[in-house]
Order: C-alpha cells, then structure tokens, then sequence
C-alpha cells in the first residue's frame, strides 16, 4: 500500500515541497521511508498528489509531488456530530471509526451527566487522530473536532438541517435515514446514563427528532459509530 503523509499547503502546480516535521519524521523513523519512494501527499480538504522522494534524514524529508487534484471519498450524506465524549481512551477509538467513516464534524456536548470538560490537550490529540485515520483510510477531508459547547446551545443550532437526538424509544432510524433529503443530517448523542429530562424537552421544544438505535443499550463510541454506519451507505450529496 502506497504511504500517505498530511501536507496542509499542498501546492497546485506540483514540484518540491517539505513534509511538515511531525510527518518528516514519522516517514524516517517509523516508516523507513528511502529516497525513490512512491508516496502519496493529501491537504485535508479534499485534494491528493502522488509524489515521490526526493531526500530524506531524520528530521527532514523532501518529495517531488506532481500536480494536486481533487478526490473525493467523502460519503453522500454531511454528518455532523454532538457527542458527549467519553473517557479519553475510548474517545480516541471512537474519532479513528468516525473518521473512517466519513463523519464531517464532531462537537464535544457539555452535559448534566456529562464527563468533565475535555482538555485543549485532550481535542489536540484527537484531531492527530483524525490525521492518521485518513492516512490509512484514505480519506483527503479531515473531520473537524468543534471546541466543546454546552448543550442547550448545540440544539439552538441550524434549523434547517434535519436534527436527530439519540433517545430510547424515539423513531426507528433505518425509516428516518431513508426520508432524508438535503444531504446533511445534524445528531446528538448523550453521556452514560443518556440526557436528563430537561435537556430532552429542550431539544424536542426545537424541533428535534427523538431516534431510536435498537433494542440494545450501547456506549457512546457505539451509538455514534451505528449512526454514522448507516448515514454512510446513503447515496445523497
């Protein structure tokens, strides 16, 4: 498999261009990347380039990339996610899939039951996850991790947009997924132990749509990982 490396300023034209360091280094050290390599470069916006290397040494690497184009491997639906986290292990796990999957966003949701606030730490060592997630999927857009928001504010958000919140006893999803239209769908899903009765009442109060997920109880990382599953294979865009 052809190694791929996140370039945020990959040039239009092609031609000689540095990996950023963290990426330099993890071609020579981890990688053992040689001189002559075919590689493939990405921007996170949805453009690629083959490229192949020039020189590398353990700090530095040079490619010759040809011309950027534009590649899309992004599903038919727009998914953004309200999610309130979990426990920092589980939650890198939980960004690799959703990344994988081809979630457009994820806002960490501040809840009654919610998990302390995550850390700037904490968000910045997802967001490297979610760099090495489209490296090995191959996917060119990053998913963009939101700062946190309390969750009143989240379902004020885009009244336009289909909004879903994870809820027992709500509509069944596979009928909802296919009465879509519009290409994007807004979700939320609450902390261990779900959303307490008055952050329901809010969000149904604005208009969201309780969804069921089944007949299981499922974690966080789960429930954010079947939604995203199924709005995947969903042609529109």
């Amino acid at each position: 498999m052809t190694r791929r490396y996140y370039v945020p300023d990959l040039p239009p034209i092609g031609g000689p261009i540095a990996l950023p360091d963290e990426e330099a280094q993890h071609a020579s050290r981890v990688m053992r990347a040689q001189t002559g390599d075919q590689v493939v470069l990405f921007d996170g916006i949805g453009n690629e380039s083959s490229a192949t290397i020039q020189s590398i040494d353990r700090r530095s690497c040079i490619c010759h990339a040809s011309p950027r184009e534009l590649v899309d491997r992004e599903p038919g639906l727009r998914l953004h996610l309200g999610i309130a986290l979990p426990k920092p292990d589980r939650a890198k796990e939980m960004v690799e899939r959703l990344t994988e999957l081809g979630v457009a966003q994820v806002t960490p949701l501040l809840c009654s039951r919610s998990q302390r606030p995550p850390s700037g730490g904490l968000l910045d060592k997802l967001r490297r996850v979610v760099i090495e997630a489209c490296k090995q999927s191959g996917r060119n857009q990053l998913m963009r991790i939101e700062s946190p928001v309390a969750v009143a504010d989240f379902f004020a958000m885009d009244t336009e947009t289909p909004r879903w919140i994870a809820h027992p006893g709500g509509q069944e999803m596979d009928g909802s997924l296919s009465r879509l239209t519009g290409g994007q769908l807004l979700a939320a899903i609450g902390p261990e132990g779900g959303f307490d009765d008055e952050e329901m009442n809010v969000a149904l109060s604005r208009g969201w749509i309780a969804i069921d997920l089944g007949k299981r109880i499922y974690r966080i990382e789960t429930a954010a990982t079947v939604i995203a599953a199924h709005a995947s294979h969903l042609p529109m865009r």
